[in-house]
């Protein structure tokens, strides 16, 4: 357990807790977990996770105007609904963004679990998606995901962060329920 990793586990668990209360100020503090991340990912040679958070950061500005103007006129932010084919095709895109930078893992880097590390990563960046599109069923994806996680991280002897996970699945279980309750 590092400084850094105890910086993240704080930041993230502060901007998860703010995003399932649908608080605009989940966006910088998800910029920053995502920056202290990296660097710890790198460190640990999770490259897949790494350049997720890379790209997490791409998202989170994505999402930051996205909520920005999808509020009530009393600022809440609305939850849409997902639909069934865009459904299908998020989790199409999950799995076959898992092959693909699975195999690219495998067989150019020196990744120390390259397929669970690629399959994450990928089906994250569908919850993400989801998450920034303000439908509740990112959070469903998110307990599915962060529940593989924890095993990854603890496998890896980052239990700080392998506990930040297992505390993200009751608060991706606090958000569904919070989401699905204001969901139009």
């Amino acid at each position: 357990m590092s400084p850094l990793e105890i910086a993240a586990v704080a930041t993230s668990f502060l901007a998860i807790w703010l995003t399932a209360r649908r608080n605009m100020l989940c966006w910088p503090l998800n910029l920053l977990a995502c920056a202290l991340y990296y660097k710890l990912f790198l460190d640990v040679r999770l490259y897949a996770d790494m350049v997720l958070q890379a790209v997490f950061g791409i998202g989170i500005l994505y999402g930051w105007i996205v909520w920005h103007r999808g509020r009530h006129g009393t600022g809440a932010v609305v939850v849409m609904p997902l639909r069934r084919l865009p459904a299908m095709a998020g989790l199409a895109a999950g799995l076959l963004g898992g092959l693909a930078i699975g195999w690219f893992s495998s067989r150019h880097t020196d990744a120390a679990l390259p397929w669970t590390d690629a399959t994450l990563s990928s089906f994250s960046l569908v919850a993400q998606y989801w998450t920034a599109r303000r439908h509740s069923e990112s959070w469903l994806l998110w307990i599915a995901v962060d529940v593989v996680y924890v095993g990854m991280f603890a496998f890896k002897g980052l239990f700080l962060t392998a506990g930040l996970y297992t505390v993200m699945i009751g608060l991706a279980v606090m958000g569904y329920r919070r989401w699905r309750h204001v969901r139009n």
